[in-house]
């Protein structure tokens, strides 16, 4: 085998290596963002906030209801 060929065999792998490397961390880190996102979605902090208005929506849609009858 040539010293060319091998060096750019070696070459070819290392790029595999480093392209494959790079996939993995930015999967990670936008897995990673993507936890703290659905945390801030479905923390129970934004359920509080959300609830009264959904109070409020549900008797509204009540107090219309006999009215349609």
């Amino acid at each position: 085998m040539k010293q060319s060929t091998f060096v750019a065999l070696v070459l070819m792998l290392a790029a595999g290596v480093g392209a494959l490397t790079a996939a993995w961390l930015y999967v990670r880190r936008r897995e990673k963002e993507l936890d703290e996102y659905e945390q801030l979605l479905f923390s129970e902090d934004m359920d509080d906030e959300e609830a009264p208005a959904e109070d409020a929506a549900a008797s509204a849609k009540d107090d219309a209801e006999p009215d349609a009858e």
